[in-house]
């Protein structure tokens, strides 16, 4: 069978997001369980933020947060800077997504969550960015190059961090014992 064009560009998209998550798998280091302890530890909610992308795979990070045990909820961080600031509470441990980490609203939200002594965990790509300068403890995604051949649509960088969430919120889940009794109790439809 023949390979049209849209069959070649979807197989190279997929083939971006695998070499992706390779490269991910690799920045699974101490890095991930010192975050994996925050999250076990947190007393309070853990609060997912990002914009754009990243918001939407914050709100579905924090759906799988809470569905495997874990208190979580997602704050849209433009939201943040017009009252949801007060969704943030002592107890609480956040974690920021941008591949950038140079998102304007989320640095100047987080600056302020920063200011009360929130614990911050940033899931981005660049280390030395406004993002990770803030964050308590940096989760390098390790995605260079997105899927779009422009480079512009958030493609690899979705995949990756998607799934460090899914990680996250199953690594905690397991050491923490949770079964599938618990599973079902938090899935009762």
């Amino acid at each position: 069978m023949e390979e049209t064009p849209a069959i070649k560009i979807g197989k190279s998209v997929i083939n971006a997001e695998v070499l992706a998550l390779k490269n991910l798998k690799d920045n699974i280091n101490q890095s991930f369980q010192a975050a994996v302890d925050m999250i076990d530890k947190c007393e309070g909610h853990v609060i997912i933020t990002g914009m754009g992308k990243s918001g939407h795979i914050g709100k579905k990070m924090a759906a799988t947060f809470a569905s495997t045990g874990t208190p979580s909820f997602f704050v849209h961080c433009s939201e943040s800077l017009h009252g949801d600031l007060g969704m943030f509470q002592p107890l609480d441990l956040t974690i920021a997504l941008s591949h950038s980490g140079m998102t304007e609203e989320l640095v100047k939200g987080l600056t302020i969550i920063k200011d009360t002594g929130l614990k911050i965990i940033s899931i981005t790509s660049d280390e030395n960015s406004h993002l990770a300068k803030l964050s308590d403890l940096v989760l390098l995604t390790g995605v260079e190059q997105e899927a779009d051949p422009r480079g512009q649509a958030p493609t690899s960088s979705a995949i990756a961090t998607l799934a460090l969430g899914d990680a996250l919120a199953i690594a905690v889940s397991e050491l923490r014992g949770f079964t599938r009794n618990d599973f079902l109790r938090l899935h009762p439809g």
